[in-house]
């Protein structure tokens, strides 16, 4: 079909801005879209971008996942795990389309969707690294590691900044930051670490929040006890800091029934 008419009516404003929106597909399910200059890329909300399950898996990853635990299960069963050729092309296009999906949810701030997305690719390079046959096929991988943990970090920190948690987002960056100049050490590049581009966006990064610190006021009253609001709040910032999105989910909906009841 003819897609001049979609493409008419969302101009393409050039390469230095990111164009992005969410729409909902026939299917009543939200989806991304992201304009190109040959056209739009579409990609699911939820599970894998392109909407495929490889394996009849959400993912290669939770496929190759799986596949590990039964070779821990049964570790005499035949045709140990091990990725060459085609394996790794495979699970390099699933990381590719994360990614798109990652840069894409910075963009609407759908932080606790980037940092799922980063998450995955994080795992993606564990699972290479543990079974490339080849050591520049891990490196392949491994060279991305630093700007992925970035994007995570940034996400949580994000995260929250949107909680009016200040603290634990300047304790997300410290974290990230560590990891990151960890993993130039362990590849002994440390002398990477003061011109890397992730550790300059990170530091940035926490000089801007630190300005978002209220002023101590003098002679503040009593902390009030906590309201039911603020307690799923809270609960909420920790199950997203645990990466416990189900739980997230559940509180959220959680938050919006109050919300709902206070106002009737």
């Amino acid at each position: 079909m003819d897609i001049s008419d979609i493409l008419k009516g969302w101009q393409y404003d050039g390469p230095r801005e990111l164009m992005v929106r969410k729409i909902t597909g026939k299917d009543g399910l939200p989806k991304i879209q992201m304009r190109v200059d040959l056209g739009i890329l579409q990609m699911e909300w939820t599970e894998r971008p392109d909407g495929k399950e490889p394996h009849g898996k959400p993912s290669l990853l939770d496929y190759y996942l799986e596949k590990e635990d039964e070779q821990s299960l049964h570790p005499e069963m035949d045709g140990e795990l091990s990725f060459s050729g085609k394996d790794l092309e495979a699970l390099q296009m699933e990381s590719y389309q994360y990614y798109y999906r990652r840069i894409s949810f910075f963009q609407l701030e759908a932080y606790e969707e980037a940092c799922g997305d980063a998450e995955h690719n994080l795992q993606i390079m564990d699972l290479v690294k543990k079974y490339a046959e080849d050591d520049e096929d891990k490196l392949a991988f491994e060279q991305y590691r630093p700007f992925v943990l970035m994007h995570r970090t940034k996400a949580r920190g994000l995260i929250s900044t949107q909680r009016h948690d200040i603290e634990g987002a300047l304790r997300h960056i410290e974290n990230g930051i560590e990891e990151i100049e960890e993993f130039f050490h362990l590849h002994d590049r440390s002398d990477l670490i003061d011109e890397s581009q992730e550790l300059k966006v990170l530091r940035n990064m926490a000089e801007d929040i630190k300005g978002k610190r209220p002023a101590p006021e003098e002679n503040s009253p009593e902390p009030q006890p906590k309201s039911l609001e603020e307690s799923l709040n809270e609960e909420l910032l920790e199950a997203v800091e645990l990466e416990n999105f189900e739980r997230a989910a559940e509180i959220r909906d959680e938050l919006k029934k109050h919300e709902e009841n206070s106002n009737t």
